[in-house]
Formats: C-alpha cells, structure tokens, sequence
C-alpha cells in the first residue's frame, strides 16, 4: 500500500486508544486502535490518523487512495492560487544621462505593473567609487520619477561597488 510519510494508516497507528470518525464523517467514539482497525476492515477501508497530536488522536475510516489523491489536489489548488513575485534588476551608472534614466524608468514601470520587484543598482567603476554618496541621489530621483505606482521598499545600501535600492509596486 502507498504511504505518506506524515500520516500513519492501519497497523502503523502505535496508539492504544484513538476517536474514531466512520466513513460518512459520524463520531463513532473512543475506543481500542484494534477494535477501529477491526471496523475499518469490515468497511473495506484504512484506518487513518489524521489528527496525531489531538488528545486521544483522531483516526477516520477512509479509502487511503482517495484520502491521498484528495490531498495532492489540494496541494496543487493551493500552488496555483499562490502569487510569485520576481525580482528584476535594472542597472546604470552614476553618470546617467536624462534619456537613459527616463529609458530605465519606463522599463522598471513595466516591471512593476506587471507586479515584480525592482532592485534598482547604480554600479561605480574606477575612481568613481570614492564619490559613491554625492552619487545617492540619482538613484532617488530614479525612485521619484516611479513615485505614482511604486514605493521604496528598501532605502540605497553599499553592496560592493554598487548602491543597491528595491522598488515594489504600491498596493
């Protein structure tokens, strides 16, 4: 028989006493784990404990295949519905023309509709590391000019040789 290694099915339930749920989903009681396991048998069906941490633990009589199935489908449901959010970057120089920034502007825009996280990095080079914080308020007006639909997630920090600063899209 196929088993999950996170639920205990008939004889793997070490348990002296258990709650019983019957097929149709009606308390059946406390009783013996050998006397559920002898009710589950004349169903044709898997005692499961479902509920191990439970006070006494909570076993249901049902069809372990369909109980599993049931669960994968649950878990797939449940990636679907699930929102993944990218990070993209976009990166320039500290000596950025007006047309480059508005160019990487409007692609960060895209990116940020689209609803990703923009990492914004401005890469210094040669000696221009040594004006890095004359250098911080470009990456600001970069965030300004996304102010309508993005907010700063993470304010510019030193990360190497680069000024890093996150964008996300404003809820």
């Amino acid at each position: 028989m196929a088993q999950n290694n996170d639920v205990l099915i008939n004889d793997q339930i070490e348990e002296m006493e258990v709650r019983v749920i019957g097929s149709h989903g009606e308390q059946i009681g406390i009783m013996q784990t050998s006397k559920a396991l002898q009710l589950a048998e004349e169903e044709e069906l898997d005692l499961v404990l479902i509920a191990p941490m439970a006070k006494p633990p909570v076993c249901k009589i049902i069809d372990y295949s369909k109980f599993r199935y049931e669960q994968v489908r649950k878990e797939k449901e449940a990636r679907k519905k699930q929102k993944i959010v990218e990070t993209k970057e976009i990166r320039f120089s500290p000596n950025i023309d007006t047309n480059d920034m508005n160019t990487k502007a409007n692609a960060a825009r895209k990116f940020i509709l689209h609803g990703d996280k923009v990492k914004v990095s401005m890469r210094f080079r040669g000696r221009e590391i040594s004006h890095m914080q004359q250098r911080a308020h470009v990456l600001d007006e970069f965030a300004e000019k996304l102010a309508d639909i993005a907010v700063v997630d993470k304010g510019s920090k030193v990360e190497g040789r680069c000024l890093v600063m996150f964008l996300v899209p404003k809820k």
